[in-house]
């Protein structure tokens, strides 16, 4: 790696002075999206990485925000030099096609992580037009083989890493014992936003006949549509939940079918994405659910940590077939992930790699996550 000049701003010096990220305005870190970002942050900063742009900050104004932000990203842009590795976290709004040509024409090269893809999540992008922003960068950092496939499918030409799962960051530990007793009625959570209209598939485990007992966590509970047994206990943050979680399972499913992901706002996007709450869910130490075609079911099966069922029909038997020693293996197979969540392996790797794929030394000194 050639030696540069150290770039200094307000003070700091940075270690890994020509890789660089931009930094901007959050407003707060409740949501997942936002949470994910934030911790990506955290592990480039740690391991020295250049903020090309204003400090992070987490106002809730939109109109501060949004002057904030510009003003980030138009320090950032004038902070690149030639030789430069940016990664932006996609998507950035309006501001990712413009960033991605100033660091051209500055002689810099851009990696992109993928958190979510808008021709999925609220269609608000053609295929099309998602592949010709990508194109601008120069390595793509994906969530899952499925979902490299499917940019291959799409026309993207670009390089890709695959991700693997989010890395979850929080000083939290799981303070309660989950046993998961044999021939005992399971303990399931699920987290996230309760609507029926796009996750109506939980009033259908709460209304169907089973032996389990749900948790439900989140905004937007919808009783009236509740016609069976659920402890619903509201939002929590993340960091409470972390040392409370007091269920056997963990819950990865979208939409409203018990057969599969289909229908609501996102539906079928389980097929491709990394969902961020499967990190969450190891962080509490939860083996997890999983949809069997999911793009994540392959890693759960290769470490171990869940069930992968095809229909949630099916997890009264899935449950009543899993002995002690099953669960108690995919305990510790959690335990171990959780420590590697923990410490940002994930993203350490995935960008080590898309620099690498640049032709620069990986830019951590050593792998983390044990």
């Amino acid at each position: 790696m050639r030696k540069k000049a150290s770039r200094k701003w307000g003070g700091s010096l940075f270690l890994n002075d020509m890789f660089c990220y931009l930094s901007k305005n959050y407003r707060g870190i409740d949501g997942a999206g936002n949470k994910a970002k934030t911790d990506i942050e955290r592990v480039l900063s740690e391991a020295g990485f250049c903020n090309i742009g204003l400090r992070q900050s987490r106002d809730r104004n939109v109109l501060r925000g949004y002057f904030y932000t510009l003003a980030s990203v138009l320090k950032g842009v004038c902070m690149l030099r030639r030789g430069d590795v940016l990664l932006l976290q996609y998507p950035f709004k309006k501001y990712y096609a413009f960033v991605c040509r100033m660091a051209r024409l500055r002689g810099c090269r851009v990696v992109t992580l993928i958190h979510d893809l808008g021709s999925f999540r609220r269609k608000k992008l053609t295929p099309e037009q998602e592949v010709a922003r990508l194109s601008l960068s120069d390595v793509v950092i994906v969530h899952t083989e499925a979902m490299k496939a499917w940019l291959l499918a799409q026309g993207l030409k670009r390089e890709m890493v695959v991700l693997g799962i989010f890395d979850y960051l929080s000083e939290s530990k799981p303070e309660v014992v989950n046993t998961g007793t044999e021939g005992a009625a399971r303990r399931l959570m699920f987290v996230g936003r309760l609507d029926s209209r796009n996750d109506g598939f939980v009033y259908g485990l709460i209304n169907r006949p089973h032996v389990y007992e749900l948790q439900l966590y989140g905004n937007a509970y919808e009783p009236e549509q509740a016609h069976g047994q659920v402890d619903y206990r509201g939002f929590i943050q993340s960091d409470q939940l972390i040392r409370t979680a007091d269920a056997d399972f963990g819950i990865v499913w979208y939409g409203n079918s018990l057969d599969g992901c289909q229908g609501g706002e996102i539906g079928d996007y389980l097929r491709y994405n990394s969902p961020h709450k499967l990190s969450l869910y190891i962080r509490c130490g939860l083996p997890v659910v999983i949809w069997a075609e999911a793009g994540l079911a392959d890693f759960v099966r290769t470490h171990h940590i869940g069930l992968c069922l095809s229909s949630l029909e099916k997890l009264d038997e899935a449950l009543a077939a899993l002995s002690r020693e099953e669960y108690d293996e995919m305990k510790r197979n959690v335990e171990a992930m959780a420590r590697r969540v923990a410490s940002g392996h994930f993203c350490r790797t995935a960008v080590g790699k898309a620099c690498e794929v640049l032709g620069y030394e990986t830019p951590f000194d050593q792998p983390s996550g044990k």
